[in-house]
């Protein structure tokens, strides 16, 4: 573990953090979380929403270091996130423009977020501290973080919780996860990319198969016989027959699937799916699903699909 001394600057924390040296990056979010909080209760005032701005902007630097162009910026960065986690809260109630991107890489332009963190030895550190949370907080941060359903309101509708109830699971997953990273900085942690690859694999095989009318062998190989499954709209609930009716009539109107990400936890599974009706009905379906499993021994035991809309909240 190396010692950075309060003289180490901004920008060598930075290039130390992007060559995956957790302890620097620790040093760095303690460095600046006064001045994260500064802004956020500049802009919101005291209450739960500037704690959580604050903490969201901690976990999206945890996995968006790689983005910082400027090193020396690094505190600019940092507030920016907070800047804008407060905006995209203030919007409902009045516009606002964004922060100027300038500070951060073009979406399109880089790797997301779970590749970013899948490509850095960080990843270790990050994905430990994940699995030290509970089942119920895990989800609603891996959903929030890594997935397309990031809002309270798409989180809330998928996991069939309050708002209310998603803000404090939120909330108290990255106080807890935060904790976690603080404490471990310097600590050597499991290799999690074996687990990630394993998941990548088996779920691009399992979407072939179901491509190819083969999903009751993907139900039988990977779920438990007695799994249930949620498909939240159209409101279907039931066990492997209602999704194995779902898959097939899919198919027979001329859906497809693609793989777009896989989101890999203990006991939690994230796949995010483009779907593509048939050109004579091309309104057929949504035009995303996501698939959230939950794990027991390896293998389903239940499935949430669910249709993600664009959200700014």
């Amino acid at each position: 573990m190396v010692d950075y001394h309060p003289e180490v600057d901004n920008s060598e924390l930075v290039r130390c953090a992007q060559n995956g040296e957790a302890t620097a990056l620790g040093v760095l979010l303690g460095r600046h979380e006064a001045g994260m909080r500064a802004v956020a209760l500049s802009l919101l005032g005291y209450g739960p929403d500037a704690e959580d701005a604050v903490q969201d902007a901690m976990v999206t630097a945890i996995h968006r270091i790689g983005e910082v162009r400027d090193p020396d910026a690094a505190g600019a960065w940092l507030r920016a996130l907070v800047r804008n986690n407060c905006r995209m809260r203030l919007r409902g109630k009045r516009p606002i423009p964004v922060a100027d991107p300038g500070l951060l890489l073009p979406p399109a332009a880089g790797p997301g977020p779970e590749e970013l963190i899948e490509q850095a030895a960080l990843r270790d550190w990050v994905w430990h501290a994940i699995g030290e949370l509970s089942e119920a907080d895990r989800v609603v941060l891996l959903l929030r973080h890594f997935s397309g359903a990031t809002s309270y309101d798409q989180i809330g509708a998928l996991c069939g919780l309050p708002v209310g109830t998603v803000r404090s699971r939120l909330s108290h997953a990255r106080r807890t996860m935060l904790s976690a990273l603080r404490a471990t900085a310097g600590q050597a942690h499991p290799d999690s990319s074996a687990r990630a690859a394993a998941r990548q694999r088996e779920a691009a095989d399992a979407m072939a198969a179901a491509m190819r009318g083969d999903f009751r062998q993907v139900v039988e190989d990977l779920w438990w016989p007695d799994a249930s499954f949620i498909a939240r709209s159209p409101g279907l609930h039931g066990g492997t027959d209602v999704a194995l009716n779902g898959m097939d009539c899919d198919l027979q109107a001329g859906v497809r699937q693609r793989l777009i990400s896989v989101v890999a936890g203990d006991d939690v599974l994230i796949w995010e799916t483009e779907l593509i009706s048939p050109s004579a009905d091309p309104d057929h379906c949504p035009p995303s699903a996501l698939w959230l499993h939950s794990l027991d021994r390896e293998r389903v035991r239940s499935i949430t699909l669910f249709h993600p809309e664009i959200s700014s909240n």
